[in-house]
């Protein structure tokens, strides 16, 4: 008698709220401006417009910090040594989670401890989105509304005039179409974590059709799991680009991952052959006066660039007036690239995911139709 149960909980309820407005402190400056935009952004469009915009930013800017634990706990789990069930799941790691279920079902102080920081972590990962200026973040997770990334702050989406160069002058569309290799990324719907980017452009009668090619986490973000992961032998995503009659060179509209927004190609640049080699492309999201997105792609036919083409592409960014926008250097991320001499990956946990049929299942997403 007088003992506390190893049930009833010695921390305080307010604990809990206390440390999720600590978290939103952490960023205050950076929530209020999201907030007061928001508001901007409802106010100035109709609800159905701002529903869905708003549908689509959640869903970005909740599924990267929600994946991050997720990466971490598949390097813990293959770090695991001894023995493995079916020669995947190791039996330590097991016993561990085991271990864990047991003392998280007994104490609730460290129910409650364990849910109070993840919930202050979620915050302040999204905290740091906003904020737009953690560089571990830079160029897949900055989801400022109308974000700045220099003393000035651009609002909404540019014309296509304000960014396009000289070189989209009179573009061939025939000569977008086919397989390119993506170098460099800025793109909250993108993770960093991705590899092997490719993008294939099929033409139509509309426009065009893209199917993205992808695979993750990669070998340097995760180097024990990696391997073992559904996307690590590919999945593939396809939504269109249609041409209106009076659309202006190098500009299409696209439809995908759940909205509708314009593709902008800003330059485009020819072999020896005067066939399209590189090429910048920039997509860009605006409701009610107020961007959400923008996305920064450099794209090549060779899946192998070297450092000083890059930095080429980003002079050429600058020119364009694309760095208020996030394509400097430090606004972009590399996307890695595996040697692909050494062939698809053939492991237990690739013959799992064949035969509960997830390996692809990003492929029956096609929003091309």
């Amino acid at each position: 008698e007088g003992k506390m149960s190893s049930s009833s909980s010695t921390i305080p309820q307010a604990t809990a709220p206390l440390a999720v407005v600590c978290a939103v402190l952490a960023h205050g400056g950076a929530w209020a401006d999201f907030l007061s935009r928001l508001a901007d952004m409802r106010a100035n469009s109709s609800g159905a417009e701002f529903a869905s915009s708003l549908r689509f930013w959640l869903f970005s800017a909740v599924i990267h910090p929600v994946l991050q634990p997720i990466l971490y706990a598949s390097e813990v789990l293959h770090a695991a040594p001894g023995p493995k069930v079916a020669d995947i799941v190791p039996v330590s790691f097991l016993l561990g989670c085991g271990v864990i279920a047991v003392a998280y079902s007994s104490f609730s102080d460290l129910r409650r401890v364990t849910g109070i920081a993840l919930m202050s972590l979620f915050v302040l990962y999204i905290g740091a989105g906003l904020e737009g200026r953690d560089p571990s973040l830079a160029g897949d997770y900055d989801i400022q509304l109308d974000g700045t990334y220099g003393e000035k702050i651009e609002r909404g989406c540019p014309a296509p005039e304000e960014v396009q160069l000289a070189s989209v002058e009179g573009f061939d569309l025939q000569k977008y179409a086919g397989h390119w290799y993506w170098h460099k990324v800025h793109d909250w719907t993108q993770f960093k974590e991705i590899y092997d980017t490719t993008l294939d452009i099929e033409l139509t009668d509309e426009g065009y059709k893209n199917t993205l090619g992808i695979k993750g986490p990669s070998p340097k973000t995760n180097p024990l799991s990696w391997d073992k992961s559904p996307l690590a032998n590919g999945a593939h995503y396809s939504w269109s680009g249609t041409i209106g009659p009076n659309a202006q060179p190098g500009v299409s509209n696209e439809r995908g991952f759940g909205v509708a927004f314009p593709n902008y190609i800003v330059d485009v640049k020819t072999d020896s052959d005067g066939q399209y080699d590189e090429i910048i492309q920039f997509q860009c999201i605006e409701t009610g006066g107020i961007r959400l997105y923008e996305g920064i792609d450099f794209m090549s036919r060779s899946p192998v660039m070297a450092e000083d083409d890059l930095l080429a592409m980003h002079e050429r960014a600058k020119r364009a007036g694309l760095y208020p926008y996030g394509a400097s250097p430090e606004q972009m991320h590399h996307v890695e690239r595996r040697d692909s001499s050494l062939g698809p990956v053939h492991n237990a946990w690739q013959r799992m995911w064949d035969a509960l049929g997830v390996r692809n299942a990003m492929d029956v997403l096609d929003e091309s139709k």
